[in-house]
């Protein structure tokens, strides 16, 4: 409303349609906002943020170099359950609504010790709160209140891995960026996940999953014509979110296994954008070869706090074996900011 000027709900109406896209994105952004213009392929090459998004690795690992690693602060290592590998890991979720949460999921479900920390004046979705919440605990912790700050801190002391998924710059400032734990703590796993990735000029930009498919041209491809004329659509899922989250789980695990073999641990950085260039640079076409259409999934049935969830298990076997969640979502911001 600010950045358009606006009063009443009429009046950005008025404000949009007397402007571009590129125009509005521009005055939104400037105020803080969140958005962006719904660009084709060719105009998000043309654009000051393709090339950062487009170059380096889908996922940029950098281990630490073994001579560099000060005392451990964690003992852990691998069960020997194949079900449960991480047992006993310390996992400090610093994310919200799909991507960061599906890794932690994951992780969860892989036998690890999961506290997902949000703010408590910024309220999760609930119904992503739900899907993502099997086998992790939840607390919430203000940032900017002393007493919160250190409680994460001390978290951070005697953890094995942190995931952060916040806009590029906000946790430098409570010293919970990459670069600061791991001076502070060379043997820990942090995997970081951002909208735009740590390069380019719209590194500090705020986004999720929507706005980057519209930005990078997959809101054209998926754009259909109604008798209300064009519309921008989108993919069937969040898949941007989702292929992250699981490549964000996959650095975790490489990251772990080089800690187990050297005692040193090492960071890695995802981003949606880079997911995206990395899915537009698959195959079109399967060549002639028909599709085979995927099974139904086997529904589970548990109780939880939210009620009767009807769900399917984490998306990995062992040996024929799937895995499966060992316990429902908790009840968001009912846990202790401690470790089991």
């Amino acid at each position: 409303m600010e950045a358009l000027s606006a009063t009443v709900p009429q009046d950005v109406d008025r404000a949009l349609t007397s402007m571009t896209s590129l125009e509005a994105e521009a005055v939104i952004v400037a105020h803080r906002g969140v958005a962006t213009a719904v660009r084709s392929r060719e105009e998000w090459f043309s654009s000051d943020m393709y090339s950062a998004a487009s170059t380096g690795p889908w996922i940029s690992l950098a281990p630490h170099d073994v001579q560099s690693k000060g005392p451990a602060a964690s003992s852990w290592v691998p069960s020997e359950d194949p079900l449960l590998p991480l047992d006993g890991l310390k996992v400090l979720d610093l994310t919200r609504v799909i991507a960061g949460p599906t890794a932690t999921r994951l992780l969860g479900a892989l036998g690890a010790d999961v506290l997902r920390i949000d703010p408590p004046f910024l309220p999760e979705l609930p119904e992503a709160f739900i899907d993502a919440g099997f086998d992790k605990r939840s607390a919430e912790a203000d940032f900017r209140n002393t007493g919160d700050l250190a409680a994460i801190h001390g978290l951070v002391s005697s953890a094995d891995v942190v995931i952060t998924g916040y806009r590029n710059g906000v946790l430098e400032r409570f010293g919970l960026g990459q670069d600061a734990l791991l001076v502070a703590r060379p043997d820990l796993v942090v995997v970081t996940l951002s909208a735009w990735g740590s390069s380019g000029p719209w590194r500090e930009r705020r986004g999720f999953d929507s706005l980057v498919q519209a930005a990078c041209g997959i809101a054209v491809s998926y754009g259909q014509h109604g008798d209300d004329g064009w519309k921008p659509g989108a993919l069937p899922v969040q898949a941007l979110d989702h292929a992250t989250g699981y490549g964000l789980a996959a650095a975790v695990l490489t990251l772990l296994a080089g800690r187990v073999r050297t005692g040193a641990g090492g960071s890695a950085t995802l981003s949606l954008a880079r997911t995206a260039e990395e899915l537009f640079s698959l195959p079109s076409s399967h060549h002639g070869i028909p599709a085979t259409p995927l099974p139904e999934p086997e529904y589970i049935v548990a109780d939880s706090p939210y009620g009767q969830l009807r769900f399917v298990g984490p998306p990995l076997s062992v040996d024929g074996t799937p895995l499966s969640y060992r316990q429902p979502p908790v009840r968001y911001g009912s846990s202790t900011p401690t470790w089991q």
